[in-house]
């Protein structure tokens, strides 16, 4: 071996130790390649060759199997780094460049640390000294070059790995419903409480339409899903683990499911690393960017246009409106949430609550105010709108009422018999684990009592499972039969026949989900009429129906027909009717004041004043007389029989000192006087008067 030594070894280099670094990228490279792994450490030999005693010769090969695209993870050259950076370091041999570092952020540190503290750098062709120009840069090249060739190894293998995913012949990892059969073609799990499991999976996606919902519906039913974890002490391994809406998504979103072999699904951002990692972040690939995707490769348990319905449902489910997404029902008094659509602008509607607390729904659409600062496009109050929609849905419901409580009797027997299958694959499974366990025990041999009191612990706790299954199953068929009795048969019909109960007695995510069934979409706009909300509903079928209702207003200029309004008061008032039978009369002919409220005789009155309609009097319009046919005396009649105002007539009504009637609230008084309560009165009067007199 050729030893370049001129003057670049020194006394104070040999005063320091010399450090051999040794690394393979891969566990795969040190059990295969082990020529390569002798080769670095016969280093020791050329450091003992440039000077320096074996006993002050250190090998560093901690980072065995450890790659050398970044220095995370590698312990033995942060080790090296910080021998260098304490002065101990006089050498640092490696078989070349690539094995110290793989890229140019590690390799300069490196350089800088040894230029620092007058380190030589030693390959297996020559020495470098760091602090020499010429030295530095063939190390640099050195370093460039290193990296340029792990680039390129990684090319070349991206590309094959490519060119092969394009024929489908490139091995992916399988999720659990599916394996790879020994003539290497991907079929279904032969598992059948497998198969079932993710049957019934998609099953519940396809009625609940949420991922969260049919998680919550697994977590009652105390269903586990199977899962093939790619690590951990069973990697590739079915396992059976609770289900969450991770891995509930996991299962909805694989496209292997749907029989689809899918090279692509994630690439590296541009920018961005993961927490805790130096290497980059991934970012998921929308479906019509996969570089690779081969419908109907192998069995699927959906079909591909069910498997793009579902992705498309799960991104409706996210509350995004800008984007005219409608989001999953919510709870909420609201029942157009996230399918209110503003009849202005187009956009989705957003919803908040208002009132003391918080519990009045207001539809808003804030699009401009967000885009724009301006105000807000508009708001309209709900509950009077979800009242019209509520009976718009269940006249439309009413003739298929009968249909729908069949097919509803239909559906809880499809799920009892469902979950029913779920627990009897269950059971099966934990009566063969039990069994297996005894064939275990029953095959050792007893004078082994090592392994013969572990197999035994087994077998009990396999036993204990079964038995507490049991126990849950048992519990189940309490709570929900597989079959239902005559009578709840009988009270599910009277519910379909009564719609409106069912109705009610559904929760508000339960109304919301029925009403999207029936309704796409309802464009809402209060702008077009006074008090008025102009409604067009999109159905499901296609079919698109305008209505109109009247909404509450906190102001009568805002009323909806307020010239309809005045119009049959007056009527009303000319046919000799009093306040509170006007009021009656508005009331059954289905009329509402402005806060949507019955009309009363208070109301009525205050509208008679706001347009000048004089009120009914018992002489007709004449004014009133001082006396009344039947010998009682009007307020005018009653100050001058008594020589007082009429400011004070009415004041000793109130007190009490005078006694009438009135037959309605704004109706002329009549006060009942007789002569000698006037001679009385008015000798009172005559001396109030007088002693007013004497005191001025």
């Amino acid at each position: 071996m050729l030893l370049n030594l001129e003057s670049s070894v020194t006394t104070a280099h040999l005063a320091k130790l010399a450090y051999i670094y040794v690394r393979q990228s891969t566990a795969g490279q040190v059990r295969q390649h082990q020529e390569s792994t002798e080769l670095q450490y016969r280093l020791v030999d050329r450091a003992a060759a440039f000077g320096w005693p074996k006993e002050r010769i250190e090998v560093i090969d901690d980072d065995l199997g450890k790659s050398g695209t970044s220095s995370d993870g590698r312990g033995g050259f942060q080790r090296l780094i910080a021998e260098i950076g304490l002065g101990k370091a006089g050498l640092v041999l490696s078989l070349d460049a690539s094995r110290l570092a793989r890229n140019n952020h590690d390799w300069h540190q490196l350089l800088e640390l040894c230029s620092l503290f007058g380190v030589l750098i030693a390959d297996g062709e020559r020495i470098y000294d760091p602090c020499a120009y010429h030295d530095r840069l063939l190390l640099g090249l050195s370093g460039i070059m290193s990296e340029a060739e792990l680039h390129q190894i990684k090319l070349r293998l991206h590309q094959g790995e490519r060119q092969k995913a394009a024929r489908g012949e490139l091995r992916l990892p399988l999720p659990a419903g599916l394996v790879h059969g020994r003539d290497g073609r991907v079929a279904l799990n032969p598992d059948e409480e497998v198969q079932a499991r993710l049957l019934h999976l998609f099953a519940k996606f396809r009625e609940l339409r949420s991922a969260k919902a049919v998680m919550r519906h697994f977590q009652e039913a105390n269903l586990l899903l199977p899962v093939r974890p790619l690590a951990g002490p069973s990697p590739h391994d079915v396992v059976w683990q609770p289900a969450s809406s991770a891995r509930i998504l996991q299962v909805l979103k694989n496209p292997a499911y749907a029989g689809a072999y899918v090279y692509g699904r994630r690439r590296r951002r541009s920018i961005g690393r993961r927490s805790g990692s130096q290497g980059r972040a991934t970012e998921a690939v929308a479906i019509q960017d996969w570089p690779v995707c081969l419908k109907g490769a192998f069995p699927g348990y959906i079909d591909w246009e069910e498997f793009m319905a579902n992705q498309q449902r799960l991104a409706d489910n996210l509350n995004r409106y800008d984007a005219h997404r409608q989001g999953a029902p919510r709870r909420g008094n609201a029942l157009l949430q996230g399918i209110a659509v503003c009849g202005r602008c187009g956009r989705r509607m957003g919803l908040h609550y208002s009132g003391p607390h918080g519990n009045y729904p207001v539809y808003a659409c804030r699009a401009d105010q967000h885009q724009h600062g301006g105000p807000r496009c508009q708001e309209v109050r709900a509950l009077g709108i979800d009242v019209a929609i509520e009976r718009l849905l269940l006249e439309a419901l009413t003739p298929d009422r009968l249909a729908l409580a069949i097919a509803a009797l239909g559906e809880l027997e499809n799920e009892a018999r469902a979950l029913e299958h779920q627990w009897s694959l269950k059971r099966e499974r934990a009566r063969y684990e039990a069994e297996r366990a005894r064939r275990q025990y029953d095959a050792v041999e007893p004078e082994n009592r090592l392994v013969a009191r572990s197999l035994e612990r087994v077998w009990e706790d396999k036993l204990r499972q079964v038995e507490q299954i049991e126990i849950e199953y048992e519990s189940w068929r309490r709570q929900q039969p597989v079959s239902l009795a005559a009578a709840d048969r009988a009270q599910i019909l009277s519910l379909g026949e009564d719609l409106p109960k069912l109705w009610n007695a559904a929760g508000a995510v339960e109304r919301k989900q029925i009403l999207r069934l029936v309704m796409k979409e309802v464009i809402l706009d209060q702008r077009p009429a006074s008090g008025q909300v102009w409604i067009r509903i999109v159905w499901q079928t296609g079919a698109v129906s305008e209505h109109k209702i009247r909404r509450n207003v906190n102001s009568y200029r805002n009323y909806a027909d307020l010239a309809t309004l005045e119009a049959r008061l007056r009527d009303l008032v000319a046919a000799q009717k009093m306040d509170h039978e006007i009021a009656m009369t508005l009331n059954a002919e289905g009329l509402l004041s402005a806060h949507g409220r019955p009309f009363s005789g208070d109301e009525v009155h205050l509208l008679r004043k706001r347009w000048s309609i004089p009120t009914v009097k018992i002489n007709g319009t004449e004014q009133n007389p001082l006396q009344w046919p039947d010998g009682t005396y009007s307020v005018q009649g009653a100050a001058a029989a008594l020589s007082i105002s009429t400011q004070t007539v009415f004041k000793w009504l109130q007190k009490g000192r005078l006694s009438g009637r009135q037959l309605a609230k704004g109706m002329p008084w009549q006060i009942t006087l007789s002569s000698l309560q006037i001679a009385q009165l008015r000798t009172q009067v005559r001396r109030t008067n007088q002693s007013k007199k004497e005191a001025s």
